[in-house]
């Protein structure tokens, strides 16, 4: 019997995997980087308010949302587009510049979701190898060709938690051809505490083909309404328009994430609290004899060793309803990734952790 034959490519990706949820009432979920403090109250009252008009179609060209967030950042709202996450936004990306010929560039350990895009579209990846889980410009350079089309740039990355400064930022788009879009991927922007970091406001203020992705899902916490947006040239924003599909944000979406951006004292008090736990984390799980890649983000990427591996691990901490983030996809089957929680999360993750690496079994 002749079935039905996807697109090329499509059959050679493997289906994300999202971060487990415990089903235990005691569950503590640190597997896909939420923010422990939640959403801010205003933003919760707001998209209760929007249940009271269901029956409507959102607004389908975001204008209060663009609005908002051009006034929070400084920027022309014509060039923002909105999507259900960034997610959405880095789809739409692949398919807009992407195709069978075409090839995504990205480095050895970038967001998962990178790969499954350039598949999706019969398009070739091809990985950068990376420098102590750190981006290598000079090797992303070195695998630019007649056919890259897109360069996908976590910054900081997700799952290393690692970071490049503007200055090579600037220097790998000084190094691309004019027409190679590069995507700079900043969903945990507002967690970076460097001096010589920028999201990519600058760089995409100034070139034709920087776009530059943001979410509400980090720090706003607001991942389960499924928000993002970006901030492209007006080239790439109109083509992005014409290819989204019409109402793609929610309108209970935007009304949080317009409530959201009106009190960023909330998303200050996040940034706040990452701000003393990444540290105290790191500091407890390296003194345990755990190799902790340095983060920018409100994560870290946990190496263990070969006598207390990450998968006997993993299966120690889910007996104590603790979930971490395995990262085999990644090919990192040695790690484990943290998200930072509230602080008797921490507390409890530290002190399984420590049990486990005494020589605790599950």
């Amino acid at each position: 019997m002749t079935l039905p034959r996807p697109q090329p490519g499509i059959l050679d990706i493997s289906a994300y995997v999202p971060g487990a949820t415990g089903s235990e009432a005691n569950a503590i979920k640190l597997s896909s980087n939420e923010s422990p403090l939640g959403p801010s109250p205003k933003a919760i009252e707001a998209y209760r308010a929007a249940s009271a008009s269901l029956e409507r179609y959102p607004d389908g060209s975001t204008v209060a949302l663009r609005n908002a967030l051009a006034a929070t950042y400084g920027l022309n709202p014509a060039r923002i587009v909105c999507g259900a996450g960034s997610d959405e936004l880095l789809q739409l990306i692949a398919g807009a510049y992407l195709g069978p010929g075409a090839e995504a560039l990205f480095s050895e350990f970038g967001f998962l979701v990178y790969k499954l895009a350039t598949l999706a579209r019969g398009a070739t990846p091809v990985i950068a190898p990376e420098t102590n889980h750190t981006t290598d410009v000079d090797a992303m350079l070195a695998r630019v060709t007649p056919r890259t089309r897109v360069v996908f740039l976590a910054n900081p990355n997700n799952p290393t938690g690692t970071y490049i400064p503007l200055s090579e930022v600037r220097r790998l788009h000084r190094g691309l051809p004019g027409d190679v879009v590069l995507v700079l991927d900043a969903a945990y922007a507002e967690y970076v505490r460097r001096n010589d970091y920028e999201a990519g406001v600058e760089l995409v203020s100034s070139a034709q083909n920087v776009v530059m992705a943001r979410t509400f899902s980090k720090a706003y916490g607001l991942a389960g309404v499924r928000l993002g947006w970006a901030y492209c040239p007006e080239n790439i924003a109109d083509v992005l328009n014409r290819i989204r599909t019409a109402f793609n944000v929610s309108a209970a979406a935007q009304a949080a994430g317009i409530a959201a951006l009106g009190d960023l004292a909330h998303v200050d008090k996040a940034v706040a609290h990452n701000d003393k736990w990444l540290p105290w984390m790191a500091e407890r799980l390296a003194a345990l004899g755990l190799e902790v890649t340095p983060s920018a983000g409100n994560f870290l990427l946990i190496g263990f060793p070969k006598d207390r591996n990450a998968a006997s691990a993993d299966t120690f901490l889910k007996s104590r309803a603790i979930y971490l983030r395995p990262m085999g996809a990644y090919g990192l089957g040695h790690t484990l990734r943290l998200t930072i929680g509230t602080e008797a999360e921490n507390k409890a993750v530290t002190a399984a952790l420590t049990e486990y690496m005494k020589g605790g079994n599950s």
